[in-house]
């Protein structure tokens, strides 16, 4: 199956069940690989025939900006969002990782990974 990928798009967010993420806010960075039949495109070289990415970082953008205590839910709402907008996605991935997180120590970031 073929796929386009949206690697590492960065925001900054208020998901958390600290009362400090909530207000502080963190760095979360959202990577999908969106499963699609792309032979039309690769034929036509169309933008029409594909999916256009800014459109979908606009539809993550837009969920992200909604503050959230698990990154479950966020990843979940993403999925339903862009598969909403989208109806030819087969398959989405998604990892969406914190940076950071509030653990009492060092760690680069937690992530889940989705798949629907």
């Amino acid at each position: 199956m073929d796929c386009i990928e949206l690697k590492n798009m960065i925001f900054h967010a208020r998901h958390g069940v600290l009362e400090q993420e909530k207000t502080v806010g963190n760095t979360f960075i959202v990577s999908l690989k969106l499963y699609l039949d792309l032979s039309v495109a690769g034929q036509s070289d169309q933008l029409k025939d594909t999916l256009n990415y800014a459109d979908v970082f606009e539809i993550v953008k837009r969920e992200m900006a909604v503050p959230s205590n698990l990154l479950e839910h966020v990843a979940t709402r993403i999925i339903s969002a862009v598969k909403q907008t989208f109806p030819q996605i087969v398959k989405i991935r998604i990892r969406l990782a914190k940076s950071r997180p509030p653990v009492g120590g060092e760690m680069g970031e937690a992530a889940v990974g989705i798949r629907n």
